[in-house]
């Protein structure tokens, strides 16, 4: 069973988060992470960007998301809102809200930001709105982590995240730990209810 993780990143630092998040995903048994991201938008007629990326994850398709058992979403922080390239892929799921491939499905969602108070919480909130009308299963961090009462840098109850204070610097323990923990409790959730269906 794959759990897709699928995220926009202009210089690493939610890349970083989304690899912390994939081995917790693999640490459950029987669930695999698929790491995905998307192209960056320009403003000219042209194709954006190649087919492929030359490194890094693959560019998602919208078969990623109809194929996945559970779907976690990253992001940067741009003004307190997703990055418009993530939004650009989200916007063109109409297909799949139609058809409910995503209704049932457990979801999480990560940021990153460069500093404490870059908007991180109303971000993630952000990328729950079209989960929510995809009728996907939330999936947070419950204060029961506790991690999520000692970092000083990136994490809520909303998701993991992460603070670059400026710089692109490492991800704490803390920060690594919430997002390993985010991969196990969205694959714990959607092997659960693999598990439980007729």
């Amino acid at each position: 069973m794959s759990i897709l993780v699928l995220y926009y990143s202009r210089d690493g630092s939610t890349a970083a988060v989304a690899r912390q998040i994939c081995r917790g995903v693999e640490a459950v048994p029987g669930m695999t992470a698929t790491l995905r991201t998307v192209p960056p938008l320009t403003t000219t007629i042209d194709p954006p960007t190649a087919a492929v990326p030359t490194s890094g994850a693959p560019y998602a398709t919208y078969q990623d998301l109809a194929e996945c058992q559970g779907l976690i979403l990253g992001s940067p922080t741009r003004f307190g809102n997703m990055a418009a390239p993530l939004k650009h892929f989200l916007d063109g799921s109409g297909a799949l809200w139609a058809s409910g491939d995503l209704v049932g499905k457990p979801a999480g969602v990560f940021t990153s930001s460069s500093t404490q108070h870059g908007g991180q919480e109303s971000t993630l909130l952000s990328m729950m709105l079209p989960l929510f009308h995809h009728g996907m299963l939330l999936v947070g961090l419950p204060f029961t982590e506790p991690a999520l009462a000692r970092t000083q840098q990136g994490g809520s109850p909303y998701g993991a995240g992460h603070v670059t204070k400026g710089s692109q610097a490492a991800l704490s323990d803390d920060e690594k730990q919430l997002a390993q923990q985010l991969g196990r409790r969205v694959a714990d959730v959607a092997a659960r209810l693999a598990h439980n269906r007729p």
